[in-house]
């Protein structure tokens, strides 16, 4: 809550006197919104970021769940988090409305999908990545096109790590750069690769930065380039993308052939990188009452569970289920054996 005959802007004063940024620029970032999708290493710094900036509405969104090996470069998690397995989206929620308790922030714990996307970018100024997967990332490119919304894209790996700003109907889009979601196992994975946490500093701050442009008026100063880094080879490569501007062959910008946000492009699992386990969704609405799953679970293994999710441990596996009907199979990487273990101890 503001504090009395103060200026609410007061903790901001450093920010204001960069002077191309000013008074004006913070008083355009109150009265936005930014929606930040994925609450892991990028996301959690962009998310701490904007709301410590003073963007008026800040909208997160997460699937998961705080684990340990979150805390080596998600910095916004604490142990206590870990400890009360809360999901990302409420620990994330906690942490920034006591660092700034002037903005409002919106929580979701939600598989973002083509079915709740546009809800979740109702009212949104723009949208930041911070997701780990290239499905989700053409998910919102397909949304950010339709609703003329400018989105930023940002990913890491190992030390190395990449962003690029999009402006609907101004700068290529995402498939302009890549066409198609490069297919399962061609690419590396933290699992493979590794990740440092310098490199998601980087690139998580660039990505705040663009949006911070674009929510106070400036977007005319936003990088039109692909930005390439590579923290451990000490190496910076700026991809001109002028060439790809009006691109006519691109199937989204080009031909508004928008499969990942119609559905008809997507996958209802996903293997969670550097976690051996596989997240399964369902295309149907599927609330659950967890407290009844709890005490179906119970004879099978050992049950822990709070308001958020519940999680059981069943021989060589657990299961972590959502109110929403998600389930995380953990002990195994394969999306088969995954959907075989649910169906035996959760059902159909």
């Amino acid at each position: 809550m503001t504090q009395p005959n103060r200026d609410p802007f007061a903790r901001y004063a450093r920010q204001m006197s960069y002077a191309r940024f000013g008074r004006e620029g913070q008083e355009k970032l109150a009265q936005s919104t930014a929606l930040i999708v994925g609450l892991g290493a990028l996301g959690s710094v962009i998310a701490n970021t904007l709301a410590r900036s003073g963007v008026g509405t800040v909208r997160i969104v997460d699937r998961d769940f705080v684990e340990w090996n979150n805390l080596q470069r998600q910095v916004i998690y604490t142990e206590e988090d870990v400890r009360q397995r809360l999901p990302k989206a409420i620990a994330a929620k906690n942490h920034l409305e006591a660092a700034n308790a002037d903005i409002r922030i919106e929580a979701e714990i939600a598989d973002v999908d083509h079915r709740n996307i546009r809800q979740l970018c109702d009212g949104v100024d723009v949208i930041v990545d911070g997701t780990d997967n290239f499905e989700i990332r053409f998910l919102l490119n397909d949304a950010s096109l339709e609703l003329g919304i400018p989105w930023v894209y940002g990913g890491c790996i190992g030390a190395e790590g990449q962003t690029m700003t999009i402006v609907p109907g101004e700068t290529p889009c995402l498939r302009c750069v890549v066409p198609e979601s490069p297919p399962p196992g061609t690419t590396p994975t933290c699992d493979t690769a590794g990740i440092l946490a310098p490199i998601i500093g980087v690139i998580a701050s660039i990505e705040s930065m663009e949006a911070l442009k674009i929510l106070s008026g400036h977007s005319q100063q936003i990088n039109r380039t692909l930005t390439v880094f590579d923290l451990w080879e000490n190496r910076i490569r700026p991809v001109k993308l002028d060439g790809l501007k009006g691109n006519a062959d691109c199937l989204a910008c080009g031909q508004r052939d928008f499969a990942w946000l119609s559905g008809q492009k997507g996958s209802q699992w996903a293997v969670l990188c550097g976690r051996d386990a596989v997240q399964l969704s369902f295309p149907e609405d599927n609330e659950i009452d967890l407290a009844e799953f709890a005490e179906k679970l119970k004879p099978l293994g050992t049950v822990e569970a709070n308001p958020y999710l519940l999680r059981a441990n069943i021989g060589e596996h657990a299961f972590t289920l959502f109110g929403d009907g998600r389930c995380i199979v953990h002990g195994t990487s394969d999306p088969a054996e995954a959907r075989s273990l649910h169906a035996r101890y959760i059902g159909t």
